[in-house]
């Protein structure tokens, strides 16, 4: 059965181009219920813990660095079948891939700077939740 939580970051790129609140009314009109969100900034170091599945990939190093170069918004979204219905909001990672009215076919610049984060399952989901936010802090 589909969980009912997902996470994303709005990231550096969109936050540098005034998106937030762009693509959170996006979500709140898809039916998401945010239960916990902050602006923060990455350390290199916290960026690369939260991407250390792709450590052996090769575009893991600009990755990081592309995470940790400015602010996040991170959010942990509330919504029946959550995962699957956020990554059809968000649209394909490469921008010109993505379906018209997507966020990232309205506000991604490229494939690296694709603007939102979405978890791909319901397991990574609630462990990028976790990384990002204490239990207190979400409602």
């Amino acid at each position: 059965m589909a969980g009912n939580r997902t996470f994303t970051m709005i990231k550096p790129d969109a936050v540098a181009a005034g998106h937030i609140g762009a693509i959170l009314a996006q979500i709140n009109k898809a039916g998401f219920r945010i239960v916990a969100m902050k602006l923060t900034h990455l350390s290199a170091q916290k960026a690369g813990e939260f991407y250390a599945v792709h450590k052996e990939r090769p575009f893991y190093g600009e990755l990081v660095e592309f995470m940790s170069s400015g602010p996040i918004v991170a959010a942990i979204l509330e919504k029946d079948n959550a995962v699957a219905d956020f990554r059809t909001l968000i649209g394909a990672t490469n921008p010109a891939n993505a379906e018209p009215g997507t966020i990232r076919a309205l506000y991604a610049k490229s494939m690296g700077e694709n603007a939102v984060h979405g978890s791909d399952s319901d397991e990574n989901a609630a462990i990028e939740g976790d990384f990002h936010f204490a239990g207190v802090e979400m409602f």
